[in-house]
């Protein structure tokens, strides 16, 4: 496989990151209302209020992504929006892409992060355990369909 390559989010990544993220949300029956408005407008409603968003390239193919979004309380992100598109699953993008993320949470002096997600998705549960996260009870969930809440105490 060729070098996976991370990189920031650029206008110019808005279909790709709107297809990935679909692609998955509309397999497991997931797409909300809530999805949409991120997905439509994610310089707005990721970026432009303190969060970041990167796109896994490969042979300079968009095929991954995953966000940090600042959330009302200090020091607090949501790990949001990761995906990889099916034929580069399994090839360890995901890792890069939640390494990424952490790392930029901690550079930022985050002290906790939270995602939302749905028991259907047993990989990527699987993922976020592995590096921390653990479940929590569901909580000020953004979705109908979030079941589960995991957080990662940063410090």
């Amino acid at each position: 496989m060729s070098e996976v390559m991370i990189v920031d989010y650029e206008p110019g990544h808005y279909k790709a990151f709107r297809d990935i993220n679909l692609e998955w949300l509309d397999r497991y029956g997931l797409t909300e209302s809530h999805d949409l408005m991120v997905l439509d407008d994610p310089q707005g409603t990721i970026i432009d209020r303190g969060g970041f968003i990167w796109i896994a390239m490969v042979d300079g193919i968009p095929v991954g992504s995953s966000a940090l979004m600042k959330e009302k309380e200090e020091g607090v992100y949501e790990l949001a929006k990761m995906g990889v598109a099916a034929p580069y699953r399994g090839r360890g993008i995901s890792k890069l892409l939640i390494e990424k993320s952490i790392e930029k949470a901690k550079e930022l002096g985050a002290k906790k992060l939270i995602l939302f997600s749905n028991h259907q998705l047993k990989v990527a549960l699987g993922l976020y355990e592995k590096y921390g996260f653990r479940h929590v009870p569901v909580t000020d969930a953004p979705f109908k369909t979030a079941d589960v809440r995991m957080e990662l105490e940063m410090r």
